[in-house]
């Protein structure tokens, strides 16, 4: 399984100052920083692809349909804040996951999370921080893929 933010890793913040042009419609301009290559790398990773992100299930609405991709499952987070460090939605990856392994694609990973994941999750986990100036890029998912690998006959 690999749980997909989207602001950040798909909607790349670019450099500071950076502006986009307004989106149709008068939505939200920085949909147009997402890039539709996006879309065929990910589902081209064989694995489970989930919305790990504040977007919830308008991700499936406004995202998804930009990517090439289907609907989506979508994390539930709960909303008690994780002790220290532990970004808040560390605690609602590990339930949603329920012991599989996933992978995790996100800007603000850090090593509270990685610690928390090898503490409290039994099986194997890749928490992946992409570069949020500059999103997704290829090397992100052949990192995701090499891991994926592993669990591949």
């Amino acid at each position: 399984m690999l749980f997909l933010d989207v602001d950040g890793p798909l909607i790349p913040f670019g450099a500071v100052g950076a502006r986009s042009a307004p989106a149709p419609g008068g939505g939200n301009p920085l949909l147009s920083r997402i890039d539709p290559a996006h879309g065929a790398w990910l589902a081209a990773l064989p694995c489970e692809l989930v919305w790990a992100t504040t977007w919830m299930d308008d991700a499936n609405e406004v995202v998804a349909p930009r990517l090439g991709l289907p609907r989506l499952p979508v994390v539930d987070f709960p909303d008690e804040d994780p002790p220290g460090r532990v970004h808040w939605k560390t605690p609602g990856l590990l339930a949603f996951a329920a012991g599989r392994p996933f992978a995790w694609l996100d800007d603000e990973i850090g090593a509270a999370d990685r610690d928390w994941v090898a503490a409290h999750h039994p099986a194997p986990a890749l928490l992946h921080a992409v570069d949020a100036r500059h999103g997704l890029t290829r090397a992100d998912v052949s990192t995701v893929a090499a891991w994926l690998g592993r669990f591949s006959p």
